[in-house]
């Protein structure tokens, strides 16, 4: 799978909150810093994306920018999301730059950090 079918299943996975795709798509030592401050590895980033507490209504990752050297590639757009809190069904947007590192294990691209933040 190319870098970008990798970053265009991982957006996916988040509208879906797919346990099962983020375990492929990331790689064991997966840095996943949050435009708040946070930072999560692999297991608390997969639990937390997909505990059920909020849901998006649209994710969008614009004008997105890949940069593949060697067994590395430099991800680079614009996220822009609507998103809804499940307990009250509040709504809320973000508007974020992204920059994603991926890494080439074997024949796939692997989530290996992620940085975000806010416009």
């Amino acid at each position: 799978m190319s870098v970008a079918k990798s970053v265009e299943a991982f957006r996916k996975a988040q509208i879906a909150a797919d346990a099962k795709a983020f375990d492929a798509l990331c790689a064991a030592e997966l840095s996943y810093s949050h435009s708040d401050g946070r930072v999560e590895d692999k297991a608390t980033f997969i639990a937390n994306a997909t505990n059920g507490k909020s849901k998006f209504l649209s994710l969008g990752y614009l004008d997105p920018q890949i940069r593949v050297v060697g067994t590395a590639a430099i991800v680079r757009f614009h996220w822009v999301a609507e998103s809804q809190s499940v307990a009250d069904g509040k709504k809320s947007n973000t508007n974020l730059h992204i920059l994603m590192n991926w890494q080439k294990q074997g024949a796939d691209w692997k989530l290996l950090s992620r940085a975000s933040t806010k416009l």
